[in-house]
């Protein structure tokens, strides 16, 4: 108990020194003026995320290592107008607010739209870029051709965006959400009904392929701006007027043109000078404040948690049984069954899950071999896992002492029976321990089938911790809901442990 009073009072008195000295730091060298820093730097700092980020910003097919987009070309023009050159700092789309506050980049230009509770956290520049949310169908599709065409079917689209909230106030709207790209991957599969994003993640994703086909007029509208730290407002400042100039000059409407971004909506924002001035004012209906309670998001988060439970458990099902039919091939069968048993391993040992998770769910259907995203993630952690948990299986069985097994053949014991009730009881005792952590990592590794499009524990966090800025409160309860799942499968195993060693 002592001990433990102990512990306890060390980590209260490391908090406190942590506190006390970030507060020293904070006041001994105090805030630096970015713009300051830009211009003595000569260097602007631009973050962004580029996986997936057409037409905004992404890798060149033709050449990975040169960044394009329209808003590389903008970022561009706005550091000429500085005297500055840009450093590319690439970032999770889910922390991007977060990174600039933290001061890892100057400026975090991206698509982000201009919200009330963005508003709160940072800075926004006056407008660049009026945004609408397009409905995108498969070219065949005939009964979707308005915004209320849209209930009760699946319909795929970004997370922590305008268009995610306008589904769910919609209602009755089967939403599945992406990173990008992956959702016009599983229209073309039947996998979805619509698609509903950014325009211009609309028109770059849907015009040039012949199979969809933009449907409807735009609806809603809305601002993209340029993010800044809060005690930024000399350099927000100077970016307003740069806006302000590319647009009178008509460079943005070049860059926009360029991209096939110029519409209507740009016409607005580059003809009418009142509508940059009150763009805090005219926010699309759908936005709001977030809310402030935490308890607010526990039923997402429990939700997430209880995917988190079904894959996990299930994919741990299977990875204990294909695990011991590989060890049994292993170790007693012939020669072709050992080779395939050890290829199995070392493919799946040897290769990124994330990968194998990527060639179930969208590889496969090449070949004419489609799942549902549920059943994609079981077998992906399951058969990644089974690899593991053979070598556990086979490492246990051969550490019983030979002795044993040749004892029971002196008894007239057929190897099946040997197995099974000589080497697999004591093989399993020892197994358990391994196998329960095992478990508990594959709980924490199912967080990756996030990218198959499945919002499981850890995806519901961040996407509710990036709308609602709260990361730290957010990361607690989600934590304590990891931990509450992770630590009785622990006890029993140590209660199953002790009591088969008993016999």
């Amino acid at each position: 108990m002592k001990y433990k009073l102990c512990i306890m009072r060390g980590l209260v008195l490391l908090l406190v020194c942590l506190l006390s000295a970030h507060l020293f730091v904070s006041k001994a060298f105090g805030y630096q003026d970015t713009l300051e820093k830009v211009r003595s730097t000569g260097v602007l700092t631009w973050g962004f995320d580029a996986e997936g980020g057409a037409p905004y910003v992404f890798h060149d097919p033709a050449h990975p290592t040169k960044l394009i987009g329209f808003e590389v070309e903008m970022v561009d023009a706005i550091a000429r107008e500085l005297g500055v050159k840009v450093r590319y700092f690439q970032n999770g789309w889910d922390s991007i607010l977060l990174s600039l506050q933290r001061g890892d980049f100057d400026v975090a230009l991206n698509g982000i739209e201009i919200t009330p509770d963005r508003e709160q956290a940072v800075l926004f520049s006056r407008p660049y870029f009026v945004y609408t949310e397009q409905i995108v169908v498969r070219a065949v599709e005939n009964r979707i051709n308005c915004l209320e065409d849209l209930k009760g079917k699946k319909v795929g689209t970004l997370y922590n965006t305008v268009a995610k909230q306008m589904l769910e106030a919609l209602g009755g709207v089967d939403v599945h959400l992406y990173g990008q790209v992956e959702a016009f991957k599983d229209i073309l599969l039947n996998r979805l009904d619509a698609v509903f994003v950014d325009f211009p993640v609309a028109s770059y994703y849907s015009l040039p392929n012949p199979q969809l086909r933009l449907v409807g007029e735009p609806v809603g509208e809305g601002y993209y701006g340029i993010a800044v730290r809060k005690e930024d407002s000399a350099l927000v400042g100077e970016l307003n007027k740069i806006v302000a100039k590319l647009l009178r000059s008509g460079e943005l409407k070049k860059i926009y043109s360029r991209w096939g971004l110029w519409n209507a909506s740009q016409e607005k924002l580059f003809l009418h000078e009142g509508l940059l001035q009150k763009y805090s004012e005219n926010q699309p209906s759908i936005s709001g404040k977030a809310p402030s309670a935490v308890v607010t998001f526990l039923p997402t988060l429990l939700k997430g948690a209880m995917v988190t439970v079904g894959v996990s458990l299930l994919s741990m099902i299977l990875a204990v049984s294909l695990g011991l039919l590989l060890t049994l091939m292993r170790l007693y069968g012939n020669k072709w069954l050992q080779g395939m048993a050890v290829a199995y391993i070392e493919i799946y040992r040897g290769t990124p899950l994330l990968i194998q998770l990527y060639i179930l769910y969208y590889g496969l259907p090449n070949i004419g071999i489609t799942m549902s995203a549920f059943v994609a993630a079981v077998l992906g952690l399951g058969m990644n896992y089974a690899a593991y948990e053979t070598e556990i299986y086979r490492a246990c069985i051969q550490a019983i002492h030979k002795g044993q097994t040749e004892a029971a053949q002196a008894l007239g014991m057929s190897r099946r029976l040997t197995l099974q009730r000589i080497i697999m009881p004591q093989a399993l005792r020892i197994a358990i321990p391994p196998i329960a952590n095992d478990f508990i990592a594959l709980f924490k590794d199912s967080s990756l089938v996030s990218v198959i499009a499945m919002v499981e524990l850890t995806k519901s966090y961040s996407i509710l911790a990036a709308a609602s800025m709260d990361f730290f409160k957010l990361g607690i309860i989600t934590a304590l809901l990891y931990f509450g799942m992770s630590f009785p499968l622990s006890r029993y195993a140590r209660r199953l442990e002790k009591k088969l060693s008993r016999h």
